[in-house]
């Protein structure tokens, strides 16, 4: 056996702190303070400096150890390896980002082949010179994979500065690897389809984009042989609006059916339950619509992994993962006992609750800003100012800047297709202003007033209910000069 070596105390130290990065949470204000101290830098510098940066100062740290013919975990054992494979990982996965890029781009292109992976030579060749075995360095090349991924999805899905929107960025993170990445790593990368996701929102808040992004990112093995990923992982989530079937075709839908099974089923047909990849996830959407029965069905599919088609005895099991998706709220499944209960706290391992655009708009107005770049890049195939201060006049223009955006993002992206189309847009809801009772209503159930706000929108709501200045000054117990400051400002 050979002789192993030990980590000098600075060395071990500084490979403690890249440690702490590589568990962390990439959206997580812990990762952003443990890269500060990695790099160097100081909080004004921009977070893609930092990151280079980063990466640069362990890259360097490596490259030292190589000097000296020590980067090479099997001459390490104990702590000391646990924490330099940690580091190798960190250097390996970074290295390989923009081909790892390019490959989620190209199969996106290529939809359901999963196609060979030109540098995945190159990479196992490194983690093997870096002393991981074989096994260890596939199931490594598929969690840098898995990993990448993930951030890929989450990152350009889901866009917006607020708090709640780093939020949630930071839940979908901990949805797909927890809240413990190594606990994930020893545990749970191959058993994540016992963890079943509720999401929550409103009509319109982008529910499906937040399912989508949990289910491209599950763990997916590489075919060493083959050269490629054993399944694309466009084929990975398959979506299905239970809103859209007569409740008597749902089942079938679900657990498709036997020739025969009723009238028109003229062949067999496979369900949502059937196609879907055993390294996927079903995403169910509004999921508080279907009946009692179908519950009860959905209910053993979740506890014993088990379905039989419509018309059939035959016993099936399911391997993926399920992401259900409602805009009733809590309370109102409970209440109003949309869902049995057992089916409810079976769904719910995880709750995700997706934020209405007011609500992100009134916690940083800059929000508005970031949805409409990114729908414009999207519509449109690139970035534009000029289109982005255009739209911004109109909709300020038409609507105001205090519009409550009822119909959420998904409205939005309509408001910015039909400026394009016609340069105006109809407010089709013009009761809904920010300074209206509903909206301040909002601002304080969200705690994202202060109290000079608070006051200058109050005394606005009660001037457009009663008209003057002196029954606003009565109402509130303020001098009319006073009175008629914080209206003029609110405007």
């Amino acid at each position: 056996m050979a002789q192993t070596i030990g980590l000098t105390a600075e060395e071990r130290n500084y490979f403690l702190i890249v440690n702490q990065a590589v568990l962390a949470n990439p959206f997580s204000d812990e990762r952003a303070s443990v890269d500060l101290k990695i790099s160097g830098l100081f909080k004004d510098v921009s977070r893609n400096e930092i990151i280079t940066k980063t990466v640069a100062e362990v890259r360097r740290k490596i490259e030292a150890l190589e000097a000296d013919s020590r980067a090479d975990l099997k001459k390490f054992s104990g702590k000391d390896r646990e924490i330099l494979m940690a580091a190798f990982l960190f250097d390996i996965f970074h290295f390989f980002i923009e081909p790892f890029d390019q490959l989620i781009i190209d199969q996106i292109k290529n939809s359901d082949k999963s196609l060979k992976v030109p540098f995945a030579s190159e990479a196992l060749s490194l983690f093997r010179k870096r002393g991981f075995d074989t096994a260890e360095s596939i199931h490594y090349f598929s969690l840098c994979f898995q990993l990448r991924r993930a951030f890929y999805f989450i990152d350009r899905s889901i866009v917006g500065r607020s708090s709640c929107m780093k939020k949630m960025r930071e839940d979908l993170w901990n949805n797909v690897f927890t809240c413990d990445l190594d606990l994930y790593n020893q545990y749970l990368w191959h058993r994540m389809e016992d963890f079943s996701t509720l999401i929550l929102g409103e009509t319109g808040t982008g529910k499906g984009a937040a399912a989508m992004a949990i289910g491209r990112s599950g763990y997916i093995p590489f075919d060493e042989k083959a050269g490629c990923f054993a399944e694309s992982f466009t084929r990975t989530c398959v979506a299905l609006n239970l809103s859209q079937f007569p409740e008597n075709l749902i089942e079938s839908e679900l657990f498709g059916h036997q020739k025969g099974a009723f009238t028109g089923a003229v062949e067999d047909h496979k369900g949502i339950f059937n196609r879907c990849s055993p390294y996927g996830s079903i995403f169910l959407d509004e999921i508080g619509e279907v009946s009692v029965p179908v519950q009860i069905k959905l209910l053993k599919v979740l506890e014993e992994r088990l379905f039989c088609p419509v018309g059939s005895h035959l016993e099936y099991r399911f391997e993926g993962r399920i992401i259900a998706a409602t805009n009733r709220s809590t309370d109102t499944i409970q209440n109003k006992s949309l869902m049995r209960d057992d089916f409810f706290y079976r769904l719910c391992s995880d709750i995700i609750q997706i934020p209405p655009l007011r609500q992100r708009i009134s916690e940083d107005p800059g929000e508005i800003d970031d949805l409409l770049s990114f729908t414009i890049e999207k519509i449109t195939g690139r970035t534009s100012y000029g289109l982005l201060q255009m739209i911004k006049k109109i909709i300020n223009e038409k609507l105001g800047k205090n519009y409550l955006w009822p119909g959420n993002v998904r409205e939005l992206g309509q408001c910015v297709r039909r400026i394009l189309l016609k340069k105006s847009y109809q407010n089709i809801f013009p009761k809904t202003d920010i300074s209206s009772a509903s909206g301040l209503s909002i601002e304080l159930e969200t705690g994202n007033i202060d109290v000079k706000n608070l006051v200058k929108k109050y005394c606005r709501l009660l001037y457009d209910k009663f008209g003057t200045y002196g029954e606003v000054a009565r109402r509130t117990g303020l001098d009319r000069r006073t009175v008629k400051k914080h209206i003029e400002d609110s405007v």
